[in-house]
C-alpha cells in the first residue's frame, strides 16, 4: 500500500511529454470552440439559411467520422508521435487553407478547411488519450487522463473568447439589421472585409500549430506502443460488433455529441429570437463552457461515490428539464436553461466513453476507441436537422410557431430526444442488464 503511495502520477522523466501531450487537449477543445460561433457568422456575412449554414459543423464533425478510423489503423502499426504528428500537420493545413478561402470568397472552401481541419483532430484525439494513459504508472493512469482532459476547457473558453472578441465584434455585417436590403457594392465590401474576419483566427491558429509540430518533432517521446503482434483486424471489429454495452454506448455518444454541439451551436439563433445580438450571446455561451467545466469537476468527484450508470442517468435526466425549460420558457428564462444544460452534459462525453470500453481488451479498446471517435459524427448530422426545423417556416429563427413555440425553440426537442436515450442507457447500465 505504502509502494502505491508513492506512484507519481506524471514520473519526472515523462513530465515534458506529457505537457506536450496535455497541450493537444486544449488546442482540440479551441477548434471546437471557436467553430460553433462561426454557424451565425458564415449565415450573416454570406447570406445563408440556417441549414446552409450548418454545414459549417456538417464539414467539421464529420471530419471526424471519416478520419478516426484510419486514424486507429495507422496508430496500430506505427507509433503515438507519428500519429501525433500527421495530426498536426493536417490541423494546421486546414487551419491555414483559411488564407485562400477568404481570398475566393467561397463558403465551401471554407467548409474545405474545416474538413481536413478535423481529419487533424481525428488523429490528435486518436492518438492523445490513450498516450496519455501510457505516460506512467497503470495505478495512475486513470487520474493522468483527467489530469489531461482537464485542459480541454480551457481550449474551450480561450476559443469562445477568440471568436467573440476578434470575430463577432468586428463583424459589420452583425451591425446591420437588415444586410440583405444593401445595394450589392455595399454588400460586396461588407463581406470581404468580415471575411477576413474571419480568417485571421484560423491563420494565426496555424502558425502556433507549426510551432507545436516542430516541438514534437526534435523533443524525444517515449515509445509506448506494444510491438508485439496485432491481432486480426476483422476479429476484433466482430468481438465489437458482439458486445452490446460497446454498440450501444456508440449510439450514446452520437446522440451526446449531437445535442451538445446543437446546444452549443444554436444559443446563438435561440438568443436571436429572443431580440439579442450575436456579441451578447456568446456571454452566455462562455458562462455555458464555465458551468461545463465546474460540473466536469463535480461529476468527477460524485463518481468516487456513485455507480456511473446511475450518475450518468441523473445527469442526464436533469438536461432533460433544462431542454425543456428551453422549449417552453421563451424569452431570457430559456435561455438560461440552454446554458445550463452544458452543466448536465459535463459528465457525459468521458462517462459514456469509460463505460462502452469496459468490457474491452487492450486491442479491442484501440479500435473501440476509433468508434467513439468516429461518433462525434452525431455534431455533424444532428446540427443539421435542428437547422432543416428551424428553416420550416423561412430564413428567420422565428417565422412559425409549431406546438404553441417558435420553430427555433421546437428545434429543441432533438436534443431533448438524445438526453433521453443517454439517461436510459446509464439506467440499464446502473441495473447490470447487460450481457
Amino acid at each position: 500500500m505504502s509502494n502505491f503511495k508513492k506512484l507519481e502520477v506524471v514520473p519526472k522523466k515523462v513530465l515534458i511529454p506529457f505537457i506536450l501531450v496535455t497541450s493537444l487537449f486544449t488546442l482540440w477543445g479551441f477548434a471546437n470552440a471557436v467553430t460553433d460561433p462561426m454557424v451565425q457568422a458564415f449565415k450573416k456575412v454570406l447570406e445563408l439559411s440556417n441549414s446552409q449554414a450548418a454545414w459549417v459543423q456538417m464539414a467539421f464533425y464529420g471530419g471526424y467520422f471519416c478520419m478516426a478510423l484510419p486514424a486507429a489503423m495507422f496508430m496500430r502499426k506505427y507509433s503515438y508521435k507519428t500519429c501525433i504528428l500527421i495530426g498536426l500537420g493536417l490541423y494546421a493545413t486546414g487551419a491555414l487553407l483559411f488564407y485562400p478561402a477568404a481570398l475566393s470568397e467561397k463558403f465551401w472552401f471554407f467548409c474545405l478547411g474545416l474538413y481536413i481541419l478535423t481529419f487533424g483532430l481525428a488523429f490528435l484525439e486518436t492518438a492523445a488519450n490513450p498516450y496519455a494513459l501510457a505516460l506512467g504508472p497503470k495505478e495512475t493512469a486513470t487520474q493522468r487522463l483527467n489530469l489531461a482532459q482537464a485542459f480541454n476547457p480551457v481550449g474551450l473558453i480561450l476559443g469562445l473568447l477568440v471568436a467573440q472578441q476578434f470575430v463577432l465584434k468586428k463583424l459589420k455585417s452583425d451591425d446591420i439589421a437588415d444586410f440583405s436590403s444593401l445595394d450589392e457594392a455595399s454588400k460586396i465590401l461588407i463581406k470581404t472585409s468580415d471575411l477576413l474576419v474571419i480568417r485571421d483566427p484560423y491563420v494565426i491558429l496555424g502558425l502556433v500549430l507549426i510551432g507545436v509540430f516542430i516541438l514534437f518533432a526534435i523533443i524525444k517521446m517515449p515509445q509506448s506502443k506494444d510491438e508485439n503482434a496485432m491481432p486480426d483486424i476483422s476479429n476484433t471489429f466482430s468481438a465489437l460488433a458482439k458486445d452490446r454495452n460497446y454498440v450501444l454506448g456508440l449510439l450514446a455518444q452520437i446522440l451526446y455529441v449531437g445535442a451538445q454541439i446543437m446546444c452549443w451551436t444554436y444559443i446563438y439563433q435561440y438568443a436571436e429570437g429572443i431580440g439579442m445580438d450575436s456579441v451578447s450571446a456568446g456571454y452566455y455561451q462562455m458562462v455555458a463552457f464555465v458551468l461545463f467545466t465546474v460540473g466536469r469537476a463535480i461529476g468527477t468527484y460524485l463518481l468516487r461515490f456513485m455507480n456511473s450508470g446511475k450518475l450518468l442517468m441523473y445527469f442526464a435526466l436533469f438536461a432533460m428539464v433544462f431542454v425543456l425549460g428551453t422549449i417552453f420558457l421563451n424569452s431570457t428564462t430559456g435561455l438560461y436553461s440552454l446554458v445550463g444544460v452544458s452543466f448536465c452534459m459535463s459528465l457525459m462525453f468521458p462517462t459514456i466513453y469509460g463505460i462502452a470500453l469496459g468490457n474491452l481488451t487492450e486491442e479491442q479498446s484501440k479500435v473501440g476507441s476509433a468508434g467513439l471517435v468516429m461518433a462525434i459524427v452525431g455534431g455533424a448530422l444532428l446540427p443539421k436537422l435542428q437547422g432543416n426545423i428551424i428553416d420550416i417556416g423561412g430564413n428567420g429563427v422565428s417565422d412559425i410557431l409549431i406546438l404553441g413555440v417558435s420553430e427555433v425553440n421546437f428545434s429543441f426537442i432533438l436534443p431533448l430526444f438524445c438526453f433521453f436515450y443517454i439517461a436510459w442507457y446509464g439506467l440499464r447500465i446502473s441495473r447490470k442488464l447487460f450481457d
